[in-house]
């Protein structure tokens, strides 16, 4: 499959950033902000992408889905990235939907894909326990208990967690926190005795929560995958998790790049252009470039996913996107603010907003340092 995007995926891309433009710009992120809304995301808004068939795009077709892969998700990804659209994309579909796809049973998948890709569903991955992404670190517990299990434990950075209507918990069945071996993926209902959910307000407006759970009953058929094999399911679920976020990073990095050249080209200092000055001409053309090997890295990715390469191949993608674009969207949204002087730091203007969000995006699913480490050890240094 060639590393480029094909006609139908540019025209989805395009009616993407269309609507993304019209229905979701960061003027509707900024409302919610203020006004605290319960949700932390427009429903409507939701409820139209799942109209455009945006939530159901990955999945077979026999389960409610457009088998469309996940390189057209992650084209809408981008756009969506580009306006900081709030919605469940990220959680339910890039994350739940995908642990569903790749771990559940046909029973598993028949009830709950059809219903994520109708949006009558929304899904997250309770899977962090500290300030640090560590997905084999797990001390929740679950004991095998009347045919069944009871889980307890603590989850933290939960994204859409106080909104979904299934979490999915990672629990040790077995093994000492740290093991690969002996963790279990376990579909749980957030309103089950036990569960308390605490949302928090992230810096960059993103829905998180912790999750308490305390000796939480479920049944055997509530296990996602086999039991102590959650690994299984949970590496490839992160892996294409990361590449996900990588798309959506993408967008926003180029957003922030674009509104900041715009920017050099209006700003007058000295009665001209402050884009004429040859320091600020070399600091954005170093930012061109790394733009530039960002979209690579990410369609490589994406690529990758559908093409259905090997397992290592795949994590190695993922790691180089997260780390790769990771970087740039760091350093493009600090050159954001900086080349915009005084008022960048204001909350008036929005590239402020892109700072936030790289913020907290390079810490989810690991940051610049897990990964580099990461990808050094797939490839045996």
């Amino acid at each position: 499959m060639a590393m480029i995007l094909n006609e139908e995926q540019n025209m989805l891309k395009d009616t993407a950033k269309d609507f993304c433009a019209n229905n979701t710009p960061i003027s509707q992120l900024r409302k919610l902000r203020d006004d605290v809304s319960a949700d932390g995301f427009d429903r409507e808004s939701w409820k139209s992408m799942v109209e455009l068939g945006w939530a159901g795009i990955p999945w077979p077709e026999e389960f409610g889905g457009l088998a469309f892969g996940y390189k057209g998700l992650g084209v809408v990804t981008e756009e969506s990235g580009r306006t900081l659209t709030a919605s469940p994309l990220i959680a339910s579909v890039w994350v739940g939907g995908t642990a569903i796809n790749i771990g559940g049973s046909d029973a598993q998948k028949s009830e709950l894909l059809p219903k994520l890709a109708a949006g009558e569903l929304l899904l997250a991955l309770a899977l962090e326990e500290s300030h640090r992404h560590a997905p084999y670190a797990i001390a929740t517990t679950a004991e095998s208990s009347e045919g069944g299990y009871v889980l307890t434990g603590e989850k933290t950075f939960v994204l859409d967690g106080h909104v979904a209507d299934q979490l999915i918990v990672v629990a040790r069945t077995s093994g000492a926190a740290g093991d690969r071996d002996g963790i279990t993926l376990f579909l749980v209902d957030p309103g089950a005795d036990g569960v308390s959910i605490t949302r928090t307000q992230m810096v960059d407006s993103r829905n998180a929560a912790n999750i308490s759970l305390s000796g939480v009953k479920v049944g055997a058929d509530a296990v996602l995958g086999e039991v102590d094999k959650g690994a299984d399911v949970l590496d490839p679920t992160l892996d294409i998790a990361r590449i996900g976020l990588a798309a959506e990073m993408l967008g926003s990095l180029q957003e922030c790049f674009e509104r900041t050249i715009e920017y050099l080209k209006e700003r007058e200092q000295f009665g001209v252009p402050i884009g004429s000055f040859q320091g600020l001409k070399h600091r954005a053309a170093d930012m061109f470039c790394e733009v530039e090997l960002s979209k690579s890295v990410v369609l490589e990715a994406l690529t990758a996913l559908d093409e259905e390469r090997d397992a290592d191949e795949i994590a190695k993608l993922a790691s180089l996107a997260k780390t790769k674009v990771g970087e740039t969207f760091t350093r493009v949204s600090r050159e954001g603010v900086q080349m915009h002087g005084g008022i960048g730091m204001t909350d008036e203007f929005d590239i402020g907003f892109f700072i936030k969000r790289s913020a907290v995006t390079e810490q989810t699913f690991g940051d610049v340092n897990f990964h580099r480490n990461r990808y050094g050890e797939l490839e045996g240094y």
